[in-house]
């Protein structure tokens, strides 16, 4: 038996042309020509994720520094990767790669709410391929622990910036200088 047996990686060209069963309510993403299937959001998930969309959205208009876009939206970093982001934020400098088939290109933030299933994805694989990609500033959100943690890009690699609690800490965030965020609102 042959122990070098190649697969072939999916394009997102690919990927587009997939047909997917109505009755699956699974959400798909694209890492390295590899596809994932995620299960639906929990509520806690979605609820948390609301409430930061809402608050940095508010934050971003009234600064005018560009766009949030939140779940689910296509970003494109490559032909082999597009993966299902919780939230990202595009600067007003490279708004051209908003499209109406999605964020082609590297956004300057991204956010991903941890749920249990996706622990290791956002942890790791993510957090690499986001670095790999380019993406200045990575948010981890922890909403069973009411937690979360910034990394910033320095040298190819993530560094922690900031951390906070509903417990205690303060949120810095290099890309949205300035923004404030109230943790105990926000883990509701």
């Amino acid at each position: 038996m042959n122990a070098n047996v190649e697969t072939q990686k999916l394009t997102v060209a690919e990927f587009h042309h997939m047909e997917f069963d109505d009755a699956d309510t699974h959400l798909y993403e694209l890492l390295d020509g590899d596809l994932v299937r995620k299960k639906a959001p929990s509520p806690q998930h979605q609820l948390v994720l609301g409430e930061l969309a809402f608050s940095l959205h508010t934050y971003v208009k009234q600064q005018q520094l560009g766009e949030i876009l939140f779940a689910p939206v296509d970003v494109f970093l490559d032909e082999y990767t597009a993966p299902q982001l919780d939230l990202v934020f595009v600067p007003q400098s490279n708004a051209s790669i908003i499209t109406r088939d999605g964020v082609m290109g590297i956004p300057a933030l991204v956010v991903e709410v941890i749920s249990p299933s996706s622990v290791y994805r956002d942890r790791v694989t993510k957090k690499e391929l986001y670095a790999r990609f380019g993406v200045q500033e990575y948010w981890l959100v922890d909403s069973a622990d009411g937690f979360i943690e910034i990394v910033t890009l320095q040298e190819g690699r993530y560094q922690l910036l900031s951390a906070a609690s509903t417990e205690e800490g303060q949120l810095t965030s290099g890309v949205l200088p300035g923004l404030t965020l109230d943790l105990n609102a926000l883990f509701v």
